[in-house]
């Protein structure tokens, strides 16, 4: 399946009745701002937190924002938050604790009706799908090439309430790698990194976190403090030298097959076409990023 995938290196969550975070949240320098009507908002003012979702929405998208809108699980509550979120300006829907493909499938009908009712066009709202169970983890790939999927990411915390583990880098290693497969399986982002999405204190080790997650796979992260955006932005992004590198070795095997050569040797490497697809890779990769920036 062919997706057209946004570039969300980083999505900063603010919940959305913080009026203060709300107002500061298009200086963070985000990709993606995260309206979150989950965890942050007591139960007590959902329907607040709901009545303020298209305002917000509206106001970050002009300034060129992508906004997504974190839902709630059970169906009561996601049904009405649903309803409050789809407009032009909500690029997609994270759903947490997606259970299996027919849950985002449920979820894509009413997104139908609500985007003919609304003048939006078919598939305008994107879907996030968080793995935070022991059966969604079963069923992931599934999930991950579901309609309307842009992205799958692992929920630390719930998930090891599921499993009986401890949320440490050996327990989340599996489950982490396990969502790179299945989302690039499927065609759409792995957003993520084995870690607490809270561990903003010490940002140098968050740092070599988000390192290890772009050298597994992963491609953007979420983030609660605008202290980690910075850093999602550089670590997900390839450095100068990186793509100079990557030049290089596209153009020694390509001149090498001028000369009629498959593999070619360069700075003491053997280049044969996978070296050189990942090397291509990087280098859309910055081309991407240099768009977006021009036109935000």
């Amino acid at each position: 399946m062919t997706r057209t995938l946004p570039l969300w290196r980083s999505m900063l969550f603010v919940p959305i009745t913080n009026e203060r975070f709300l107002a500061g949240a298009p200086s963070r320098g985000a990709d993606a701002i995260q309206l979150d009507l989950e965890d942050s908002i007591p139960p007590d003012h959902k329907e607040e937190a709901r009545s303020r979702v298209r305002d917000a929405a509206a106001g970050l998208a002009t300034k060129g924002i992508d906004v997504v809108v974190r839902i709630n699980r059970p169906w009561r509550q996601a049904i009405r938050d649903i309803e409050a979120s789809v407009c032009q300006a909500v690029s997609a829907l994270t759903l947490p604790k997606v259970p299996d493909a027919r849950h985002v499938v449920a979820i894509g009908e009413i997104l139908d009706e609500l985007e003919r009712e609304r003048g939006l066009p078919p598939g305008h709202t994107g879907l996030v799908a968080m793995i935070e169970t022991a059966e969604g983890l079963a069923e992931m790939r599934a999930i991950a090439a579901a309609p309307r999927v842009l992205g799958i990411t692992v929920g630390a915390e719930d998930l090891a309430v599921s499993m009986g583990m401890v949320p440490d880098v050996d327990s989340l290693y599996v489950p982490n790698v396990m969502a790179v497969a299945a989302a690039r399986a499927a065609g759409c982002l792995p957003i993520g990194y084995i870690g607490s999405v809270a561990g903003f204190t010490d940002l140098d080790a968050y740092r070599q976190v988000i390192r290890r997650a772009r050298r597994l796979g992963f491609v953007g992260g979420f983030c609660i403090h605008p202290a980690q955006v910075a850093i999602l932005n550089e670590e997900f992004a390839p450095s100068s030298a990186e793509v100079e590198e990557a030049m290089a070795i596209v153009a020694a095997f390509e001149a090498g097959l001028r000369e009629g050569r498959g593999a070619v040797r360069h700075n003491g490497r053997m280049l044969d076409l996978p070296v050189v697809e990942q090397a291509r890779a990087l280098i859309a990769r910055r081309q991407l990023i240099e768009r977006q920036g021009a036109n935000s």
